[in-house]
């Protein structure tokens, strides 16, 4: 089934126009192109948050990547927001559009398995310290069986975090991981994120400096902030996994997306060196 596979991650800022994202969906589904949709969900998460006075806060690690922070009132409003608002949302779009689609997380099944980060580094006030009641994990594996079977039935599987920890509790994971984990763990041959941006900007304040082709590294880019970062680990994950077209791309308008579903605009993500391919 993996044979002309994309995974398209809808990003959750408000930017991101998930109606758009969803007619790309709709349309590989009318080509007989095997589609899986990642979303997140973060301006909801906000919104929810706020709605319910639990204050949401964020990790800064030593090398500068930015987390949202995981406590437990905060992982409740994120499974909430995401489960019970972003992905109702994203089945009632594609389903007005004629595609069938169920609505996942990672704790359906244990699609998703993480590890839980028992102990986090992070610099506050200019100090390391070291967090340890977050409940956020870094994903070990994805289960396929499922996935394969919605999709041989023609049916979109639409998935979200949280995933399953090895205590039996969920934990948040990062939804551009999970679409990169998710590519490589099917064998993908496309891996879409897609963002509120035109794609990866060598100059984050000018949307005409974007990089048709970016070569990722490990490590962070110190020329990349923002959320940016993590997609670009994402990125490089799945490549190293064997996905052969991956890219960051603008999810703003309905062209954009239909042109990075076709392979074609935003930014197109290349290994810096020859890695050696290994699918699952």
């Amino acid at each position: 089934m993996g044979t002309g596979l994309t995974v398209v991650k809808c990003g959750g800022t408000a930017e991101v126009q998930a109606e758009a994202v969803c007619a790309g969906v709709a349309r590989l589904v009318r080509e007989k192109r095997p589609v899986v949709l990642v979303h997140g969900g973060s301006a909801m998460v906000t919104e929810l948050a706020g709605r319910l006075g639990v204050p949401l806060g964020e990790l800064v690690s030593p090398d500068g990547t930015v987390s949202r922070r995981t406590d437990p009132a905060t992982l409740e409003v994120v499974t909430l927001a995401l489960a019970g608002k972003a992905k109702p949302a994203l089945l009632m779009a594609l389903a007005r559009l004629g595609v069938p689609a169920v609505g996942l997380t990672g704790l359906d099944a244990g699609l998703l398995r993480a590890r839980r980060k028992t102990a986090l580094r992070a610099v506050v006030d200019g100090r390391t310290v070291v967090v340890r009641d977050d409940r956020s994990g870094r994903l070990s594996s994805v289960a396929t069986p499922l996935l394969h079977a919605l999709l041989a039935e023609g049916t979109v599987p639409v998935l979200s975090p949280p995933a399953l920890a090895e205590d039996g509790l969920p934990v948040n994971v990062n939804a551009d991981r999970v679409a990169s984990a998710v590519a490589g763990a099917m064998g993908a041959e496309r891996l879409v994120l897609f963002t509120g941006a035109p794609g990866v900007l060598a100059d984050s304040s000018d949307p005409g400096s974007l990089h048709a082709e970016y070569r990722v590294r490990e490590g962070r880019d110190p020329a990349v902030g923002g959320g940016m970062t993590v997609k670009l680990t994402a990125a490089r994950e799945a490549l190293e996994a064997g996905v052969g077209d991956v890219r960051i791309a603008d999810g703003r308008f309905a062209r954009t997306v239909a042109d990075a579903l076709d392979g074609h605009g935003g930014t197109r993500i290349t290994a810096a060196q020859s890695h050696t391919a290994q699918r699952r």
